[in-house]
């Protein structure tokens, strides 16, 4: 077996009270990495098309990656693989926490959950002795995700859902500590099973390749990180909040249910505005991570809280008009103890809000207005009322009661606080990224909107490119399995320090925008070389496996591909990579007539990835790929 990895595959059926250990495939490992990249593997091969997401033939697949045991920072996250109850197709999602660290000590790099209980059940795996226990967990349903953990134990390593899950709402997610797989519905998968929590415990170490080199090295990237003005310096002090101010000021912040970019509140609602005013006590952050994005805030009951991410900010704050933390701050957490997505949670709010302001939908729901929002988050997680039908997601609403001019989803996945007609390669990654519109795969809006280096993000130059390099490396990234906000080290320390309005700004920007032609040829080619980033030498020092950017890139390709053979089998062809019409036809600037050029993109986009007119790989690019059908 390569080093890095447990070498065993843990199989469970709920049904039957059976388990089984296989050994883990070292040729997929080679192809995959591990993590979501080895799960969307197995979902393919395990599950016929045309399966109910929530159904007992769909598989939940919990994998981890050769990074996950070892200290690199950011290397704490599990992926979370299945079909998604929301949009039919590939569901995947990331968490911290510490459940990856547990499964690996275990001695399992993935656990895959197979058929349903009857009853309640949560799962007790014990790597030392080979057990798994089928527990009863009646007791445990209709809790929180917090009670619950805190009753099997905080100091365990622990993986659960909350109501939202067990009443199959379709964004429901898997909570680990503080950490939540929000997208797409694992939760729902979760408790479709019945599984109300899985619990792992072992003592294995991680074997690598070069222990030696990975700890000499591991030292130089701390000291990095710790250097670095993004994750040393602002995610430090104002975490992923800090992004707020610069979306609303670039127009790309989503308010009143993305109908304008610019929240006039925003500054009460940001990083900044927290750091100075709501930040009590310590930050925090996953195991392993010097970098403490993390917020800890206070409220009125449960007290001293996790702090929202950017995420909820946006999409919880000014997408419904809210500028007030503390009430955002109260809605996180309860979104966090009923487990679920606050993006989706979000996006369907402002939905109702507008459906409701258009007459279509009978709610007390209104923008602006908090009363009723926390009552709303407790109906939709109960499925009680009016919250069933928000329980459904955006585009089963939409379905409903109308509204599908500015129903906002892609693929039925609503998508994340990045306004695309202010970031063009944004949103050709939202419309092709193939688990829904959603940031998390990509990235590209940080090249050409928030990040210190920034290209034009309205013009068409590197639009196509920069999704493909993007979504490429991030499948690799969550297959090994890191946090994304690793990336954010690739941008040295020098392009965060130069002055906007300098030569050599300006130099470096035009000669990035256009470097379209070098950046095709790159990505069709695919050059390996020598490990230069710190996950390339990581990977490389405990596999023994050659790593380069060359090869992330390929193997990254492989993993989007297969994901998109995947969709294609379960229904979701080319028509589905799209945008909602309001982000197609309505702007948000003066200056410009409509909203995101798509339709001339969306062709370039599929030839660079090898695809067809119709939006389907080609046999030689599945056969370059190496992707087994």
């Amino acid at each position: 077996m390569i080093k890095g990895y447990a070498g065993r595959v843990l199989e469970v059926d709920l049904k039957n009270r059976t388990h089984e250990a296989k050994s883990l495939d070292a040729s997929v490992a080679r192809l995959y990495i591990g993590g979501k990249g080895y799960g969307t593997r197995l979902l393919y091969d395990l599950t016929a098309p045309g399966v109910d997401p929530l159904g007992p033939d769909n598989v939940l697949i919990f994998a981890t990656g050769p990074l996950n045991g070892s200290v690199a920072p950011q290397s704490n996250r599990f992926a979370v693989v299945c079909k998604s109850p929301l949009t039919g197709g590939i569901g995947n999602a990331t968490c911290g926490g510490h459940f990856a660290l547990g499964l690996k000590k275990a001695g399992f790099d993935v656990l895959v959950v197979k058929n349903q209980s009857e009853e309640p059940v949560r799962l007790e795996i014990d790597g030392d002795k080979d057990e798994v226990r089928f527990v009863d967990a009646r007791e445990l349903w209709g809790k929180g995700t917090y009670e619950t953990q805190r009753i099997l134990g905080k100091k365990k390593y622990n993986a659960v859902i909350g109501p939202a899950g067990e009443n199959l709402v379709r964004y429901a997610g898997i909570v680990s500590q503080e950490r939540i797989a929000g997208r797409t519905g694992t939760g729902a998968v979760m408790g479709s099973k019945k599984l109300k929590a899985i619990t792992v415990a072992g003592s294995r170490k991680l074997e690598m390749e070069d222990p030696a080199a990975f700890k000499e090295y591991t030292k130089w990237v701390r000291a990095m990180f710790k250097e670095h003005p993004m994750l040393g310096v602002t995610m430090k002090r104002r975490g992923t909040g800090n992004l707020v101010n610069t979306t609303s000021g670039r127009n790309i912040i989503p308010t009143h249910n993305f109908k304008y970019g610019h929240f006039d509140r925003a500054k009460y609602i940001s990083g900044d505005y927290i750091a100075d005013h709501e930040l009590v006590g310590v930050k925090s952050s996953c195991i392993h991570c010097p970098v403490t994005c993390g917020r800890e805030v206070q409220i009125e009951g449960p007290g001293r809280i996790k702090g929202p991410e950017y995420e909820t900010l946006g999409l919880m704050g000014a997408n419904l008009e809210m500028g007030d933390v503390k009430r955002i701050s109260e809605w996180n957490y309860l979104a966090d103890d009923l487990g679920m997505d606050t993006i989706s949670l979000g996006s369907v709010l402002g939905f109702a809000m507008e459906l409701t302001e258009r007459g279509m939908l009978k709610t007390d729901l209104k923008f602006g207005d908090p009363s009723g929002v926390a009552d709303m988050i407790k109906d939709v997680a109960a499925r009680r009322g009016i919250g069933d039908d928000l329980a459904e997601g955006v585009k089963r609403m939409s379905e409903k009661h109308g509204g599908h001019d500015f129903a906002i989803h892609v693929k039925g996945l609503e998508i994340s606080a990045y306004d695309p007609r202010g970031c063009y390669a944004q949103g050709v990654e939202y419309a092709t990224t193939n688990r829904g519109g959603d940031h998390a795969q990509g990235g590209s809006m940080y090249m050409e909107a928030t990040g210190p280096l920034t290209i034009n993000p309205l013009s068409l130059k590197l639009k196509v490119e920069l999704p493909v390099m993007q979504q490429n490396l991030m499948c690799a990234i969550n297959s090994m399995v890191l946090c994304m906000f690793t990336t954010y080290g690739m941008i040295p320390k020098l392009a965060h320090e130069l002055v906007p309005s300098s030569l050599l700004y300006r130099a470096i920007v035009t000669a990035f925008e256009n470097s379209g032609p070098a950046l095709r040829l790159f990505l069709r080619h695919r050059p390996k070389s020598k490990p230069l980033l710190w996950f390339e030498k990581w990977l490389t020092f405990i596999t023994g496996e050659p790593c380069s950017t060359g090869h992330i890139q390929e193997i990254g390709a492989r993993i989007f591909n297969l994901e998109r053979m995947y969709n294609l089998r379960e229904g979701l062809s080319a028509k589905c990579d799209t945008l909602p019409p309001r982000l197609l036809y309505e702007p948000t600037f003066k200056h410009l007539r409509s909203g995101h050029p798509l339709h001339k993109l969306l062709p370039r986009y599929y030839a660079l990835r090898g695809w067809d007119a119709s939006g389907v790989p080609t046999a030689q690019t599945i056969e370059e790929l190496q992707i087994a059908l």
